[in-house]
């Protein structure tokens, strides 16, 4: 059999199902979108950093299926969603056929993305934690009623836009960040992303790269 590819699981309708259903269920809760489109971009991005770090072709699909899959969980309970949602990938990927060493390589970046207990345990992960992390921007925000916004709701909405760009040369990853003070003030990101920040930065000290965070052009950390 081939090599289990982020196709296959973009194409897989349980996936498609258990992501959907993540969204749709959080967002009775009143949390942001955790569904296809997050999934998406995550994947992207963990792949993005691997690949622009020089890393084998494969360990960059690795880090592009734990993204996909990372919040997958999420339709069971939020707390603990990252050890839920391993179990579940090891279920999926086994059934796909992939090898043990490339599952374990996942469901670790997956049981690691959570900032309340992950760690940077291996390169997928520490991929994972920092595309997972910089997805901030208001298009995750699914209340409508401005008057009933709580305080992720206002930061991202307030996030006009969110970019992870990586250095080799320098060895840096930077996540530069707009945000409309007008809606909610800087402190308010740090109030609910201080952990995230931090988390962040453990993750590219273990890809041997410094972490910067900028909003509106001022770098913070």
């Amino acid at each position: 059999m081939s090599a289990v590819t982020i196709a296959h699981l973009k194409a897989d309708h349980e996936v498609t199902v258990y992501l959907t259903r993540s969204t749709q269920y959080l967002g009775r809760l009143g949390f942001t979108e955790h569904g296809l489109r997050h999934a998406g971009i995550v994947s992207a991005l963990a792949y993005k950093v691997l690949q622009e770090l020089d890393y084998q072709a494969r360990d960059c699909e690795l880090a592009a299926i734990a993204g996909y899959l990372h919040d997958i969980a999420n339709m069971i309970n939020r707390y603990n969603h990252g050890g839920s949602g391993a179990i579940m990938a090891f279920n999926i990927l086994t059934r796909m056929g992939m090898p043990p060493e490339e599952i374990a390589l996942v469901i670790s970046a997956i049981g690691n993305h959570e900032e309340e207990r992950g760690n940077a345990i291996n390169h997928v992960a520490a991929a994972l934690i920092l595309a997972d992390k910089s997805d901030v921007h208001r298009a995750r925000v699914t209340n409508r009623d401005f008057a009933k916004f709580e305080i992720h709701d206002r930061v991202n909405y307030a996030a006009e836009s969110s970019k992870l760009l990586i250095d080799k040369k320098s060895r840096t990853v930077s996540l530069h960040v707009t945000i409309d003070t007008q809606i909610c003030p800087v402190m308010e990101y740090f109030e609910i992303f201080l952990l995230r920040m931090v988390m962040c930065r453990r993750a590219a000290e273990f890809l041997e790269c410094h972490f910067k965070l900028i909003i509106n052009n001022y770098e913070l950390l």
